[in-house]
C-alpha cells in the first residue's frame, strides 16, 4: 500500500511510483509542469524600507578566498550548504570567520552533504566512498570524530530541520538529500525523504534545502535528474513558499519558476569546484505590520 501524508488543507503528498528513478519520474510529470528560466535580478541602489534584500549562495566548498567578486550587501544572507569540502574543524572555523566579515544583519546557514562532521549518523563505514574522491583516510577518520563542529558557527543562524524569523519572514532550513555517494545527510528516496519534508511547516516564506526539487536546477551534466520528486510535490502542493533556495547540483545554477514559486539554485562553485557563480539577489516585501527598524 502506498503511504500518503495528509494535511489540514486536505492536500495529500504520496510517494511517486518512480521515486527511485528521478529522470523517469520527471519524464512522466513534465507535461504537467511549468519550468521557466528567468534571469537573476540585479537590484540597484539602497533597499527600500518596505522590502528585504536577500543574498543567496551555496556550495562554496572552502573556496571563498578564491572569489573574484564582492558579496553584495543585503539584509539577509543565506547559504544553502556545502560550505566546506568535508566538514573538517578548521574549514568550519574559517567559514565562520568569513561570515563574521559580512555586513548582513541576518546570516542563515544550513549544512550539505559535504559537512560530514555535522551529521551524527555519518559513520566509519561511509569512509570508502568519500576517500575514493581524493580525501585521505586519516582526514576522514579525523572528521568522523569531530561531531561537535556545529558549535563553531557562531556568526550565523544555523538551521537543521528548523525555522527562524527575520523581519517577520519565516525561513526554514533542511540539509537532507536523496542518497548521494555515501556522504552526509543522505537518506533513501521515497518515504524517508518525504518524512523529512513533512517536517516543513505550511506557512514558510523562504524554504532553504540543500537538495533541489525535481525539475528545477537539478539537471546534471550526465543528463540525469538528481532532484527529489517528493520535495517538488511538497513544495508545490503544501508548503508553497515564495522562494525555494538550494544548491547541491553545481551545473544547475540559476533561477526558474513554475509561475507561483521561484526556485534558486545558488551554487557558487562550478563542476571544477571553482567559485565562479555570483551570489543571487532578490528583494521581498516585508510582511504587513513588520519593519526593519530595530
Amino acid at each position: 500500500m502506498k503511504k500518503m501524508s495528509c494535511f489540514t488543507d486536505d492536500s495529500c503528498i504520496s510517494v511517486h511510483p518512480m521515486t527511485y528513478d528521478p529522470t523517469t519520474a520527471w519524464n512522466q510529470i513534465q507535461n504537467t509542469q511549468k519550468v521557466k528560466k528567468i534571469q537573476p535580478p540585479k537590484p540597484k541602489g539602497p533597499v527600500g524600507n518596505n522590502k528585504v534584500r536577500v543574498v543567496c549562495m551555496s556550495d562554496t566548498h572552502s573556496k571563498t578566498h578564491l572569489m573574484k567578486y564582492e558579496i553584495p550587501f543585503g539584509d539577509i544572507f543565506i547559504h544553502a550548504g556545502d560550505f566546506t569540502s568535508c566538514g573538517e574543524m578548521e574549514e568550519v572555523k574559517d567559514f565562520n570567520k568569513w561570515l563574521g566579515q559580512l555586513p548582513h544583519r541576518f546570516k542563515i546557514v544550513i549544512a550539505g552533504n559535504h559537512e560530514l562532521s555535522f551529521d551524527p549518523n555519518f559513520s566509519y563505514q561511509n569512509r570508502e566512498n568519500i576517500s575514493s574522491l581524493g580525501y585521505t583516510s586519516d582526514l576522514i577518520s579525523q572528521v568522523i570524530q569531530q561531531k561537535d563542529n556545529k558549535k563553531y558557527l557562531t556568526n550565523c543562524i544555523y538551521l537543521e530541520d528548523s525555522m527562524t524569523e527575520c523581519f517577520g519572514l519565516k525561513i526554514y532550513g533542511s540539509p537532507w538529500q536523496p542518497v548521494y555517494g555515501g556522504w552526509a545527510f543522505n537518506i533513501p528516496r521515497g518515504q524517508h525523504c518525504l518524512d523529512k519534508w513533512n517536517q516543513i511547516p505550511n506557512d514558510i516564506d523562504i524554504l532553504v534545502t540543500h537538495s533541489p526539487p525535481l525539475g528545477h536546477g537539478d539537471h546534471c551534466c550526465s543528463g540525469v535528474r538528481a532532484g527529489c520528486v517528493e520535495l517538488l510535490s511538497t513544495v508545490q502542493n503544501r508548503v508553497k513558499p515564495k522562494y525555494h533556495i538550494f544548491g547541491h547540483v553545481h551545473e544547475g545554477y540559476g533561477i526558474t519558476t513554475d509561475g507561483k514559486i521561484i526556485y534558486i539554485n545558488a551554487s557558487s562553485c562550478n563542476l571544477q569546484y571553482l567559485p565562479v557563480n555570483h551570489p543571487i539577489i532578490f528583494d521581498i516585501p516585508l510582511p504587513q505590520g513588520f519593519t526593519k527598524i530595530s
